[in-house]
């Protein structure tokens, strides 16, 4: 799941729907498991599937005229439990990007670490993006993380968004914490260091 940012455009998947919790995004039944393999097949797994396991066909992810890796959703999205699993589910399935007017902000910071980034939009954009795409399926949107702005390509409408410095450089980078760490190691032994100097004087 390690992928350097950068600039993304791609068609989307609407998901206009507010308020989804993260039991929605990967029920609790699932969360046995202890490693992100798998969790992308069971996405939205009570809206994708029957109970028999036959797809929904009414369901947007089923529906093959919609594609892409960014992931447009109504607000509040990943409210209820702190259940990393929610992320994993997300990035397992492919999305690089989850646009949205608001996030949970344990949902977010999950997203984030598993290198999807959630674009924080004004309720009006949010609407204009769902209106695009409803119109056109093919409707593409960009992403771009240096600048942080996301555009609708239909439209040519632009907003900017905001982003963690630290998350920001660990994306472009393609970095987890502990890359982060292991790549500025010698930095650390030497600000260890001399605060043991200081100490000794």
């Amino acid at each position: 799941m390690k992928q350097k940012f950068n600039v993304i455009t791609s068609s989307c998947i609407p998901l206009p729907l507010e308020n989804v919790d993260t039991d929605q995004i990967i029920p609790a039944r699932f969360l046995k498991a202890t490693d992100k393999e798998g969790f992308g097949n069971n996405l939205f797994r009570d809206w994708r599937y029957n109970k028999d396991n036959t797809p929904k066909k009414d369901f947007v992810l089923n529906d093959p005229s919609y594609s892409g890796v960014i992931l447009v959703a109504g607000k509040n999205f990943g409210s209820g439990s702190s259940r990393e699993h929610a992320a994993w589910a997300i990035a397992g399935y492919g999305f690089r990007v989850v646009i949205s007017s608001f996030f949970a902000d344990i949902h977010k910071n999950n997203e984030l670490n598993n290198f999807v980034l959630p674009v924080v939009v004004s309720e009006p954009f949010l609407k204009e993006l769902f209106d695009s795409i409803r119109k056109d399926h093919k409707t593409q949107v960009k992403v771009d993380l240096p600048n942080q702005t996301v555009t609708n390509l239909a439209t040519g409408h632009s907003e900017h968004f905001e982003i963690n410095g630290y998350k920001k450089h660990c994306l472009e980078e393609g970095l987890d914490d502990v890359d982060f760490l292991v790549k500025n190691l010698d930095k650390v032994k030497a600000w260890e260091q001399s605060k043991a100097l200081s100490f000794q004087d």
